[in-house]
């Protein structure tokens, strides 16, 4: 990847300037974390003065006590709030995976709903026409895996800003699982989707504002006019538990930060016959299938993997991949975060389930592909290639990623 011209034009105006207003730095002495949302109703909305405004959000927008945003800003008098957009799951988050709420009218606020899920380009430009909004507002919880459908919500909101002439506001929130390193393959363009629409690796390590950036100058085809109200307070080494925030579920099987923690690596078990613990109190925690015993979690446990041991474990899902069937496996216990890294932890477990468990199979339509982004991982994993070696063959394509990710970094 290289830097387009856009962004060297941006760098240098930034250099010459200094930060404009929605990249303003944090005053001095501020050292209590402030969301986006935070920071945006301590200046009285300014930014979007005059402005009938929507906002793309879902449960986990929510003041530190627990309002939403929404409620909070339909009250407002200084904002005129308009319509609502929602994600998969749905703006209150009633849907399950794969599933969102469709147009109606919000009970608590009476402002119309519309459903972006699964809808880009044009069909997407024309709902923000037919909403009358002049300004598209973000504000969701990401968790930091390429492959949560959020981030390509946002982008494909930015896109359909774009072709419908809107402006579009992104209220940043910290990444849960710290914004110090990316880590993973990189996804190739044809194997794009909405689990990944462009080429950025499987944990970024970036915030939804410096996302925004980056859409906007590496992948749109056009720039949206878009503005960022960022954090203050944040640091990239930071965890979701040292934020101060209240968590709130993103989407029905990420309980936890903890789950987070995890799921850029163990999603991908969602492309094998495993379950990848659905339907139990610990999804992307408890992996297994019938027929596995205590071998997995051992061969686990010789690699030695850095900061994560496994424990030989038995569960029963209530839904989802071997509902109501007891099924053998490993729960993960990660002991040392800062030296946990999620994506290698889930290619060493697939390839130790391959090799301890003669029924392991991938999903009939290589939906790892689409999770890692290439054919790569699953066909080295046939081949009987161990975890460095396929940890390895990625390397070249991540530090070049790296290197267009560090231009659009907003925090230390």
């Amino acid at each position: 990847m290289k830097l387009s011209r856009r962004t060297l034009l941006a760098t240098t105006a930034a250099a010459a300037a200094g930060a404009g207003p929605a990249q303003a730095a944090p005053a001095a002495g501020d050292r209590r974390l402030r969301t986006g949302f935070e920071r945006l109703a301590g200046d009285g909305y300014a930014i979007l003065a005059g402005q009938r405004v929507g906002v793309v959000t879902n449960p986990t927008g929510v003041t530190r006590d627990v309002r939403h945003i929404v409620d909070v800003m339909h009250a407002d008098d200084r904002v005129r709030l308009t319509a609502v957009f929602g994600p998969e799951h749905g703006f209150r988050g009633t849907a399950q995976a794969g599933g969102s709420e469709g147009r109606y009218d919000d009970p608590a606020t009476g402002l119309p709903v519309y459903d972006t899920y699964l809808k880009s380009g044009r069909p997407l430009a024309d709902i923000f026409a037919a909403s009358g909004v002049d300004t598209v507002v973000f504000d969701i919880q990401d968790v930091g895996a390429r492959f949560y459908t959020y981030i390509w919500t946002l982008y494909d909101c930015m896109e359909a800003a774009q072709l419908a002439g809107k402006r579009f506001v992104v209220l940043d929130r910290p990444n849960p699982v710290t914004g110090r390193a990316a880590l993973g393959p990189v996804l190739h363009k044809e194997f794009a989707t909405f689990v990944g629409r462009q080429p950025i690796s499987q944990a970024h390590g970036m915030t939804v504002a410096e996302l925004a950036r980056l859409f906007n100058e590496e992948f749109l085809t056009a720039p949206v006019p878009l503005e960022t109200v960022r954090m203050s307070g944040w640091k990239r080494s930071g965890f979701y538990d040292a934020s101060g925030l209240p968590w709130v579920p993103p989407s029905p099987n990420m309980p936890t930060p903890d789950t987070a923690l995890v799921y850029a690596g163990t999603c991908l078990f969602e492309g094998t016959n495993l379950s990848e613990g659905r339907g139990t109190t610990r999804p992307f925690e408890l992996l297994g299938a019938e027929g596995i015993d205590g071998r997995w979690a051992g061969a686990a446990n010789e690699l030695r993997l850095p900061g994560v041991r496994f424990r030989e474990a038995y569960f029963a899902p209530a839904f989802s991949k071997f509902q109501g069937k007891t099924v053998g496996g490993v729960q993960i216990h990660v002991h040392d975060r800062a030296a946990f890294d999620p994506v290698r932890t889930g290619i060493a477990l697939l390839v130790t389930a391959r090799r301890v468990w003669g029924g392991f199979a991938w999903r009939s339509d290589h939906w790892i592909d689409k999770l890692t982004g290439s054919a790569r991982v699953r066909t080295m994993i046939d081949a009987g290639a161990d975890t460095d070696a396929v940890v390895g063959a990625w390397q070249e394509e991540l530090a070049a990623f790296r290197r267009v990710r560090r231009q659009y970094l907003l925090y230390r």
